[in-house]
């Protein structure tokens, strides 16, 4: 028996519109029915961030902080920050430190955001452009921020591309696309679509997990 030999399946955007099209009992006609489709995986894309942390979609970035700014713009398609570290560039050799992440109130409670030093916190105020606010206020220009940043999926704006989707997500992003359009043009079949869209959804995510070890240390602390 012959093989291929090769394992580089993918599908791109006009083979995927095409076979949501079939799953949902449809053809594609016209080229509206493409561009609503397009739209259709640009919304599905959007829920997936909501979903939960998808690995593919993050990106190490390195942030240069300023002597005596605290607050620092991210990039428009920043989701969130998962972790960061300041790196010291002053020091021989070159340290990284992990800070810590605080939420809305603990910020806001903090008495001299004015106070200098090196960061040992950081808040994302997560705005249409999402915001990181550092405590405390960074004393040098020597360090950078280097974080784990959750970012959007690319867009999909021709069916000529590629989405930007791994191999173990093509099931769930056919009937999930698929879904989108039967509850547009053949509601009959949206139920049917969107059950099997959440079964391949979670058999994907269950999937897309760090599979490093886990180890929990109790945080002490004395007064």
């Amino acid at each position: 028996m012959a093989y291929s030999g090769t394992k580089t399946f993918a599908l791109d955007i006009a083979e995927t519109i095409e076979e949501a099209y079939e799953l949902a009992g449809l053809e594609q006609r016209t080229g509206y029915d493409a561009r609503t489709a397009r739209r259709s995986m640009n919304i599905m894309f959007a829920d997936w961030a909501n979903r939960g942390v998808n690995l593919w979609t993050i990106e190490q970035v390195t942030l240069t902080l300023a002597d005596g700014t605290a607050s620092y713009d991210l990039n428009g398609y920043d989701i969130d920050i998962l972790s960061a570290v300041i790196r010291d560039n002053g020091q021989s050799p070159v340290i990284d430190i992990e800070i810590d992440r605080i939420g809305r109130q603990e910020y806001l409670n903090i008495p001299t955001k004015s106070t200098k030093a090196r960061p040992t916190q950081f808040f994302v105020d997560r705005q249409i452009t999402p915001v990181v606010k550092l405590w405390p206020t960074p004393d040098s220009s020597n360090y950078q921020l280097i974080s784990y940043r959750i970012q959007r999926i690319d867009d999909v704006n021709t069916s000529a591309e590629n989405p930007e989707v791994p191999s173990r997500f093509i099931p769930c992003m056919v009937s999930g696309l698929a879904y989108y359009i039967a509850l547009k043009k053949n509601p009959q079949k949206a139920g049917l679509l969107k059950q099997q869209y959440e079964q391949d959804f979670k058999l994907a995510a269950d999937e897309d997990r760090n599979r490093a070890s886990l180890m929990l240390t109790p945080a002490r602390r004395f007064y």
